[in-house]
């Protein structure tokens, strides 16, 4: 044992140093346990390091992905009241001039298809699909609801009429589907002289 008096305070309580206490067995013994506890915080450092590392390369990869997807949005939404526009100049034609056989009426009515199928290719090869929702159930995710009227013809809960087409890009709406959702069949009126607190109505 080692003892060291402060030469500055006579008066001290002398230091003794715990090595000196310690055979050469156990001072390596606590030092093989001190570089192994190193070895450990170092080995955990290092992995959470390699898993942020691997998060982070995810993250970019998925948002490289996104950026290329996604990448049209501004200009496909643009792009879809051309889209609406053709529909509503096909939609509002007569029966009658489109059975007409005056050629250049036949060739405008073509021509104006033919160019919404070109529009509806060109966007769905950049990932923009138009939303088919007639007859489906109404999902708020992809459906805008106008109103709901009775119809006898379709479910409760269906979608009946589609007022404006919707689109996705991806998996993401890029205008939702302005749709009228069914009421299911009209009720019945009540017979005349009928109470209606019996009846129900």
């Amino acid at each position: 044992m080692t003892q060291n008096p402060s030469p500055e305070h006579p008066n001290a309580e002398p230091v003794i140093d715990d090595t000196a206490l310690q055979s050469p067995e156990e001072i390596i013994q606590a030092n093989f346990a001190r570089i192994e506890a190193e070895r450990d915080d170092l080995k955990d450092k290092l992995l959470r390091t390699l898993a942020d590392m691997e998060n982070l390369r995810r993250r970019t990869e998925r948002e490289i992905g996104d950026a290329k997807a996604y990448a049209v949005t501004s200009f496909a939404r643009d792009l879809l009241g051309s889209a609406d526009n053709l529909r509503r100049a096909i939609e509002s034609l007569p029966e009658t001039a489109r059975a007409t056989e005056e050629p250049a009426l036949k060739a405008l009515i073509e021509g104006v298809d033919l160019t919404e199928r070109d529009l509806l290719k060109t966007l769905e090869r950049h990932g923009v699909r138009k939303i088919e929702p007639l007859g489906e159930k109404f999902d708020p995710n992809m459906h805008q609801a106008m109103f709901e009227a009775p119809d006898a013809e379709v479910a409760k809960g269906l979608v009946s009429k589609v007022v404006q087409s919707g689109y996705k890009i991806g998996e993401r709406v890029l205008r939702p589907a302005l749709v009228g959702i069914s009421a299911g069949a009209p009720k019945p009126p009540a017979p005349e002289g009928a109470d209606p607190a019996i009846t129900g109505h």
